[in-house]
């Protein structure tokens, strides 16, 4: 490990911290309004960095402990006779208070080494954790990564207040196991989470607890993310099961961790992720505290790994292929949950988008299938095979029922029968104990993924049913060959499709092979997306936004369709 310090990285987080700690220092008696508990532990942990820090404008001002004091005030009338913290949609939440209390006790390190003009923080802080301590060890969750984070708070109070029985809580949940797959992702396949949460955790468990488990598991979701990071700077988040399945998620806040583990192993993958993190400036205040609190932080990266090109990865636990080359970066995704649970639902991988396409400046953002098959909803696949090295195949079946009278032995006079979720809605006729015909509906998408795109064969199998493709492109740029449709939408005809940005451009070929020709312009009704019954009963929708272009028509049908990528690659 080099010893050498990166004196750029540092004050790069000494200036990030003073963005956020400038303000409340500037009317350190200002009682803060409308924060919450979250914001203002985080605030306290920022402002006593910054005064700890020789490269803040901060470093030793007394405005920065008064602010300090001022937001501890506030802090502490957050605080409920439990200790847990008022506030959020999670009520008496012993988890989001963990939120807080991991920052109170980082906070507490940092005032109690900082000497006698920090000594009221430093209690204040103390009387917080303390008032926590008991709801926290006792307290419980719900979702995964709420464990880690409980448990970090825990593992924190210990180190700052020794007590054995927080340390035996921690014991208690990890041995339940760390929900971390073969391929290295959390059970709930976040970025958001496995960064903010899960990661973070993890690492602060492993050097509390002496734990070389948790740190290999935390390397083994960062090498895992290597291949999930995207042209544009971000992560994919397609196959997530929780709020970020439907929208980018930044590379930024995997910094510390690549960063820390770069610097630690060695990783050359590593350091050239953490200078990709890095690469549109640092703008995490956390980061200053946790250089104090981490210094191995500070010290120099290893030298970065030439990307390497082209790039396979295929993730079988969460169905998703990524290849990347000089010219395209293709996504494929198969991990849906709602085929086997039959609804859509909070956790669960719901996002119908089975393919994306970057190409430089010129983006397809979502390949989505509709289907107008009882209203069940969008394409999303039940299985996922791999063909070859670079070919995968994409299965789902729909299957609804019609429903024959009840047998004499199942009926009633009075016909109060049970209320009963069908799986495609509810009514009060019993429908286990009916006699049903099935109707089924059966959707094969194969995927040939290419150094410049992908070539895709849909079967669509099953009764006379309208369908349409969808293609959501990054706005930027215009479909030429495509006919608009008004809103933002455009149909493709026969013609070959070509969305260019700048000197980029994604083109689109697609021929029926079975079937009837496609459905012109004419055919509104046709050619939108239909987001299926679990989003429509209450007037909701997963639409994607931005430049989508349309072909459809009057199933059964198969049609092949090529996505060819073109980059402008300067002085060629």
């Amino acid at each position: 490990m080099s010893t050498a310090l990166d004196h750029e990285f540092v004050r790069a987080v000494a200036r990030a911290a003073d963005r956020s700690a400038a303000p409340p220092a500037a009317g350190p008696d200002e009682e803060p309004a409308g924060v919450t508990h979250r914001v203002l532990a985080r605030r306290v942990k920022t402002l006593i960095a910054a005064y700890r820090s020789p490269d803040s404008t901060l470093y030793g001002s007394s405005r920065a402990v008064a602010a300090a004091a001022t937001h501890l005030r506030a802090l502490r009338s957050a605080q409920t006779a439990t200790g847990l913290f008022a506030g959020g949609d999670n009520v008496q939440s012993p988890p989001d208070s963990a939120f807080t209390v991991n920052d109170v006790c980082d906070a507490h390190v940092l005032a109690a080494g900082a000497g006698p003009a920090l000594r009221e923080v430093t209690a204040a802080l103390a009387e917080i954790a303390g008032a926590a301590s008991g709801s926290l060890l006792t307290g419980g969750v719900h979702t995964p990564n709420h464990r880690w984070e409980l448990c970090a708070a825990l593992a924190r109070l210990h180190r700052s207040f020794p007590d054995d029985r927080l340390l035996d809580r921690v014991e208690e949940w990890l041995a339940e196991g760390v929900d971390i797959d073969a391929e290295g992702l959390y059970s709930e396949r976040s970025a958001v989470y496995a960064s903010l949460v899960t990661n973070p955790s993890l690492l602060l468990l492993a050097d509390v607890l002496g734990r070389a488990d948790l740190l290999e598991a935390v390397e083994r979701n960062l090498a895992a993310t290597l291949d999930l990071i995207r042209p544009d700077g971000t992560v994919e988040t397609v196959h997530s099961r929780r709020q970020d399945q439907h929208s980018p998620f930044p590379l930024a806040p995997y910094l510390p961790h690549y960063r820390l583990l770069a610097i630690r192993t060695g990783r050359g993958d590593f350091a050239r992720a953490a200078r990709l993190a890095a690469a549109d400036g640092i703008d995490d205040p956390d980061l200053l505290a946790r250089t104090l609190l981490t210094p191995d932080l500070c010290r120099a990266l290893p030298a970065p790994d030439a990307e390497k090109l082209p790039r396979d990865r295929y993730l079988p636990t969460a169905r998703l292929a990524a290849h990347a080359s000089a010219t395209a970066h293709t996504v494929v995704y198969g991990g849906s949950d709602v085929p086997e649970h039959r609804r859509i639902r909070s956790g669960l991988a719901c996002n119908p988008t089975f393919l994306r396409l970057f190409a430089g400046a010129a983006v397809l953002d979502a390949v989505r299938l509709s289907r107008g098959f009882f209203d069940l909803g969008p394409f999303r696949a039940a299985d996922m095979e791999r063909l070859a090295d670079h070919r995968y195949r994409l299965t789902g079946t729909l299957t609804a029922a019609y429903y024959q009278p009840l047998p004499a032995n199942r009926r009633r006079d009075d016909g109060a029968y049970r209320l009963v979720d069908e799986g495609r809605f509810s009514a009060a006729m019993a429908f286990p104990d009916r006699p049903q015909d099935q109707v089924s509906h059966t959707t094969r998408v194969e995927v040939d993924l290419r150094e410049d795109g992908a070539d895709l064969r849909i079967d669509i199998s099953g009764p006379p049913v309208p369908w349409a493709l969808e293609l959501t492109f990054r706005p930027g740029g215009e479909p030429q060959g495509a006919v608009p449709l008004g809103d933002g939408r455009w149909c493709l005809t026969t013609e070959p499709l070509t969305y260019r940005v700048g000197d980029d451009e994604i083109r689109v070929d697609a021929a029926v092979e079975r079937g009837e020709p496609l459905a012109g312009p004419d055919r509104s009704d046709v050619l939108r997306y239909d987001p299926g019954q679990d989003h429509t009963v209450v007037g909701g929708t997963d639409a994607t936004t931005g430049t989508r272009v349309y072909l459809g028509g009057q199933g059964p049908h198969t049609l092949t369709v090529a996505l060819r990528a073109r980059r402008h690659t300067p002085g060629v």
